[in-house]
């Protein structure tokens, strides 16, 4: 795909749908609704790309301003395209008081990339979360809400793999 090919592709998947249209149409004089509509349309794109963060703002009659305050307030919402495998290691007491700090230092170590960023390759994401609900489980990460357990810092690099080796197969489990 030439240069030019991959611009124009990128242009149109960084657009709202004719159906997210119509549902913030539907909803446009609710007063409340922009944190519905930016949910709907993160499930959408998986995150809140900027050229459509304005894009809702038009269609809403926001102010830009207004609809990047939320997306940037809210933790839930991306504006980064995620990795394809999203890793959140859960910082909640139970976890972190078991390690879960060591678990996120190690990932940061092997994948050469810090909390809210994705590895050069696309690959990987890596979040902390406030509480899985794992707490039996402690310390624990989840890799696109597959959870693993009873972790220690060691154990991070197989998980790792693991999920390398799955996207090597082209097969997700």
């Amino acid at each position: 795909m030439s240069q030019m090919e991959q611009v124009v592709e990128k242009t149109s998947e960084e657009k709202l749908t004719p159906e997210l249209l119509a549902y913030i149409a539907e909803w446009r004089d609710v007063p409340g609704s922009l944190i519905m509509v930016l949910h709907r349309v993160q499930g959408h794109f998986g995150y809140v790309p900027r050229p459509v963060a304005f894009e809702v703002a038009a269609a809403l009659k926001l102010p830009p301003a207004q609809v990047f305050g939320v997306l940037t307030f809210y933790h839930f919402f991306k504006m980064q395209k995620p990795g394809r495998y999203q890793i959140a290691v859960c910082m909640g007491t139970a976890c972190y008081l078991k390690g879960a700090a060591d678990l996120l230092q190690e990932l940061e170590n092997i994948l050469g990339v810090g909390q809210n960023t994705v590895t050069p390759d696309g690959l990987f994401s890596v979040e902390s979360a406030r509480c899985l609900g794992c707490c039996g489980l402690a310390p624990v990460l989840a890799v696109n809400g597959n959870i693993h357990g009873n972790l220690k810092r060691e154990d991070v690099a197989g998980i790792l793999a693991q999920y390398r080796a799955e996207a090597a197969s082209g097969v997700a489990k």
